[in-house]
């Protein structure tokens, strides 16, 4: 199976920083056209996302549930399907103990990635992590992925290194969606 990997906030969704009110979760705009056109190349879809604020004690572990099934209703209101939802309550710099750590789960590591290939049977050469910002981008690369960094402005820091180099750059999902799927045809 091949898979794209969806970073959440600001590339899946309207990036509001430590949003887990469902009712406040929206799409970005093209999202379900973007994800239709992926669908029908036979990508599966997975939502990876670092969620700091639980280690911060902005929320808890409680809140993704919801954010989850928020997303999948989403996705299903669009005629599609949300196949894993991953994420990383951790931070090395937390205030919650259990979640104040270094993890390898936690956006530049490719866990998060490893685990739903393992969990799925995901041919992660074949698939693809999208993503705002170049942690996204490291961690797709880390797990073998192709990876396209929507270039929307979220990204602030540029610090490059040679598994921070995206395959593609689009601004927005849709303009990512096109360009993987020219990118599938060349092959």
């Amino acid at each position: 199976m091949k898979a794209i990997f969806l970073d959440k906030d600001g590339t899946l969704v309207d990036d509001l920083p430590y949003n887990v009110e469902p009712r406040r979760i929206r799409l970005v705009s093209g999202a379900g056209a973007a994800l239709r056109l992926l669908a029908r190349l036979d990508y599966r879809f997975f939502v990876i996302t670092n969620q700091s604020g639980i280690a911060h004690g902005c929320f808890g572990e409680e809140a993704m549930g919801p954010v989850a099934d928020r997303l999948a209703d989403l996705l299903f209101r669009e005629n599609l399907t949300m196949d894993g939802f991953y994420y990383c309550p951790h931070h090395p710099l937390g205030t919650v103990g259990a979640y104040a750590m270094v993890c390898a789960c936690r956006k530049p590591s490719p866990g998060m990635l490893l685990k739903a290939a393992l969990e799925h049977g995901i041919d992660l050469r074949a698939s693809w992590m999208v993503g705002d910002i170049l942690h996204d981008v490291e961690a797709g690369n880390r797990a073998g992925c192709r990876t396209l960094l929507i270039d929307n402005g979220n990204e602030t820091e540029w610090r490059l290194g040679p598994r921070r180099v995206p395959t593609r750059m689009a601004p927005d999902l849709y303009a990512a969606a096109v360009l993987i799927a020219s990118h599938d045809e060349d092959r």
